[in-house]
């Protein structure tokens, strides 16, 4: 690279970012690196809640008049109004140890998903939102509950630079754990590489949304785990078992790939179904392209 030529979108290369020892700084960092890019926020406007109430004076809006007092009192009383959250988001980030895989990106998928969690966590706090955390592997290791301060957002940051892959995967039994905890309508971002049984998946996920909340998945994966562009005999080891197979990849490319494909196709076209959004992202991903997701979603539940 040039000299002078590093610019905001280097901050948000996972390789730049990991390296990086402060966890709070790269969350500042991942996020001020989106805030510059951006030609236009797609986060403003939020909406507000009442706090206390004033006379009506001619001129003011009758939609703002408070027609429960006005029967009470007979007099009439706008709502005074200011810039309150509008969102709660719980974060749910997978913990297993196949989320410790690392083969073309520089970084693993776990210390992705855990940078997309700090930069949601920040900015969510930046904004005045809400914002939760829960880990999860074989069962739930952590559920926070939403909170605005700054207090929480540095517990969060904490939680999640301390964090380290924990066991093996039962995805649909914590996510119903945490689904059961959730008591106010809230945006789930559940990031994990939904390596498991998809059938117990999808049952899990449809409890997210008979709760009405809005759902987002982000699939965080390796691209080896895509292409699967292995060439030379491997062996290849169950990151959560320790079951080692000897292999001749070309082999079993075509095999993997029609198999990996029946699988992310159910995987993509059930959560549509269920309307809950599914983004699939590779670990040499810039980071602020599950930001703007986040944010898209953000924006229409308004």
């Amino acid at each position: 690279m040039k000299e002078g030529s590093f610019t905001y979108r280097d901050y948000l290369k996972p390789e730049i970012i990991s390296t990086i020892n402060n966890f709070e700084l790269k969350a500042k960092m991942l996020v001020e690196g989106f805030l510059i890019g951006l030609n236009k926020s797609p986060y403003h406007g939020f909406s507000a809640e009442f706090n206390e109430h004033r006379a009506y004076f001619v001129g003011d809006s009758i939609k703002n008049i408070d027609w429960k007092l006005f029967g009470k009192t007979e007099k009439l009383f706008v709502k005074k109004y200011e810039e309150e959250t509008n969102l709660i988001t719980k974060i749910v980030v997978d913990c297993s140890k196949s989320m410790s895989f690392k083969q073309s990106g520089k970084i693993s998928k776990f210390d992705y998903a855990k940078l997309v969690a700090a930069a949601l966590s920040y900015l969510l706090t930046k904004q005045n939102d809400a914002v939760g955390i829960s880990f999860f592997s074989e069962n739930v290791i952590l559920d926070s509950p939403a909170k605005t301060s700054k207090i929480n957002l540095h517990k969060i940051l904490a939680d999640l630079e301390n964090q380290q892959v924990d066991k093996s995967t039962k995805i649909s039994e914590s996510l119903k754990e945490i689904a059961s905890k959730i008591r106010k309508r809230s945006l789930v971002v559940i990031i994990s590489d939904f390596f498991d049984d998809l059938d117990e998946i999808l049952l899990s996920l449809k409890q997210f949304k008979y709760n009405k909340n809005e759902v987002i998945l982000f699939q965080i994966l390796d691209k080896s785990e895509i292409d699967f562009n292995f060439e030379d005999d491997s062996t290849f080891v169950d990151l959560e078992n320790g079951t080692q197979l000897n292999v001749q990849p070309q082999l079993l490319k075509v095999a993997y790939k029609r198999r990996f494909n029946e699988f992310q196709n159910r995987l993509k076209e059930e959560s549509a179904n269920f309307k809950i959004d599914f983004h699939q992202i590779s670990t040499d991903t810039p980071l602020d392209k599950a930001l703007y997701l986040f944010f898209s979603k953000r924006e229409k539940m308004k």
